[in-house]
């Protein structure tokens, strides 16, 4: 479930958007296909992560991706260059925020699955 708080389509702001997403219980993926947004960075904050899982937020350029273990309460800042999406061991949820000149929701370059390296 995605929850839109700071959004055009919702309130007016400068350069902010942000919500949060909850995963359901045996979901694990969130924000794929991976994507950059060229004019905008993005934060996530994780939680509701239960104490023997984790989340593998996969980052870096399309071609060269990296990952960070992430466990609970804890954050990530995604540049605008980097891909982001993440998997978790068991379902969890996470605030994300994004800024930059370019506010328009859905101005994203996905990245293909096959082009992943």
């Amino acid at each position: 479930s995605i929850y839109q708080y700071l959004h055009p389509n919702i309130c007016k702001t400068c350069q902010l958007q942000m919500g949060y997403t909850v995963l359901k219980p045996g979901s694990g993926w969130n924000t794929m296909p991976a994507h950059t947004h060229e004019r905008r960075m993005e934060a996530y904050f994780y939680f509701d992560i239960s104490e023997d899982a984790a989340v593998f937020h996969l980052m870096g350029t399309p071609q060269e991706t990296k990952h960070i273990v992430v466990t609970n309460e804890q954050a990530v800042i995604s540049p605008s260059w980097s891909i982001h999406s993440g998997i978790g061991t068991a379902d969890y949820s996470f605030i994300w925020a994004m800024c930059g000149e370019n506010i328009a929701y859905d101005d994203m370059d996905i990245t293909p699955v096959a082009d992943m390296k």
